[in-house]
């Protein structure tokens, strides 16, 4: 493994050293099950996508760090048609916020996907921390300004009433789900605008938003551009393949996460791989790592709703099984650090490096294991944060918060079966250096 790292203090490069013996890669014979295995520190209340429950699905999670008090840090994490959850750094619920109804009968409900915060968001009333979030079923975004000066209800709802259709250009349109999907905010140093890059549903858009405070106080958004991700891609025995799908949708991306330092995107196209790109979406696209999957070839069955893969071909990649899902990225204080993907096939995370003179080379990895009989692990991550900053007692190191798609133990659905649950996983930065000594 190569790594590229700047002279820094020798406490700093001592957990550097450990992070870098954590992550080395296995022996290019060694599957997934041979990366480490970090244990969750806790997890929120399990989220049920039943009527009973809500229709609530655990997605998509961001850290705020409450500068002035670290201890007193919040989680803001998306629900789904359940809306927008706010947990303490005991993973407790603080608020929850219930997404919008339909706007008429027949129309598709308020749909939280992803979320990504904004610290200092210029307005006439001066700067805030807000929370953006991508409601896909109303292919709109939606803002929400952070005040930790209410405890019980820190986020308020300043979207700009008059915001637009991201993508849509009727509500029957928007009723199609073709809509604002994954999200990842970004402010340009040059300028000092902020934006929001926001990918489409069964689609390979990705579209530049800038964020527009309003002198009411609230915050609206106009399109910039959008940019298309390849769908069909030459193969070196050349064949032209495209991920199996279901007729009419496109390999769609979700992850998103802008790196500050150079103002690049990281895309995760669900089947098949992480792109890199300028975040104004001007340049070509890179395509720095693709799944396993790539290349195989599938036939779509109407009948059972999923794809018969063929053989193959041996042109995918070695680290990422599809889909490759939630982007997020490892800030050290020196300016280095990682890019982390959730890896949702084999149920692991990847690590790359941050270099953007080659091609992001692989760090390593690891997955997120059972605790306890009560406290179990990560499984089919969805999206994923972390924060390398202090977060008081608890998080002296800093936090990484995941989603779990199968919360267990399981809950009888009291038909014989189990219901449908997930959460978020919260796990401690510091155990990730300790697990060096495994």
């Amino acid at each position: 493994m190569r790594l590229h790292r700047s002279p820094r203090p020798a406490a700093a490069a001592a957990l550097g050293a450990a992070l870098v013996a954590l992550l080395t890669p296995a022996p290019a014979q060694a599957g997934p099950s041979a990366l480490p295995t970090i244990n969750p520190t806790a997890e929120t209340p399990a989220l049920y996508d039943d009527e009973a429950g809500g229709n609530a699905n655990a997605d998509d999670p961001a850290i705020w760090r409450n500068a002035a008090d670290p201890a007193r840090s919040l989680v803001v994490a998306t629900a789904k048609e359940g809306g927008l959850r706010v947990y303490n750094l005991d993973a407790r619920p603080v608020q929850s916020i219930p997404a919008p109804a339909p706007p008429g009968a027949g129309d598709a409900p308020g749909r939280f996907n992803n979320v990504d915060l904004v610290s200092g968001l210029r307005t006439p009333a001066g700067r805030a921390d807000v929370a953006v979030v991508s409601d896909r079923g109303n292919d709109r975004l939606r803002i929400y300004r952070i005040d930790p000066s209410r405890p019980g209800r820190p986020l308020t709802d300043i979207t700009d009433p008059s915001a637009a259709p991201v993508f849509s250009a009727s509500q029957s349109e928007i009723n199609k789900q073709r809509t604002a999907y994954g999200l990842a905010t970004w402010t340009d140093k040059s300028t000092g605008r902020t934006y929001a890059l926001v990918s489409r549903r069964n689609s390979t858009a990705v579209a530049l938003l800038e964020l527009k405070p309003t002198a009411a106080g609230t915050v609206g958004y106009r399109k910039i551009r959008t940019l298309e991700l390849p769908s069909s891609f030459r193969l070196p025995n050349g064949a032209s393949w495209s991920p199996c799908a279901e007729p009419g949708e496109l390999p769609q991306v979700e992850g998103m996460v802008v790196d500050p330092a150079n103002g690049m995107l990281y895309a995760g196209q669900e089947d098949v791989g992480i792109w890199r790109m300028g975040a104004d979406l001007t340049a070509k696209p890179v395509l720095v790592d693709k799944v396993r999957e790539y290349g195989v070839p599938g036939v779509y069955d109407e009948e059972t709703e999923e794809c018969t893969l063929g053989a193959d071909p041996g042109y995918g990649g070695k680290r990422l099984a599809a889909d490759v899902e939630g982007l997020t990225l490892f800030q050290e204080r020196d300016g280095d650090g990682y890019l982390m993907a959730s890896s949702q096939g084999d149920d692991t995370f990847a690590l790359y490096d941050r270099e953007i003179s080659e091609r992001n080379e692989y760090e390593g990895g690891f997955r997120i294991g059972a605790a306890s009989d009560t406290l179990d692990g990560s499984e089919e991550c969805d999206g994923a944060a972390v924060l390398n900053q202090p977060l008081g007692a608890r998080y002296p190191r800093g936090l990484l918060v995941v989603q779990d798609g199968h919360e267990t133990p399981a809950v009888p659905d009291g038909a014989g079966g189990d219901r449908e649950a997930t959460d978020f996983k919260f796990v401690d930065l510091g155990a990730v250096v300790d697990a060096a000594d495994m």
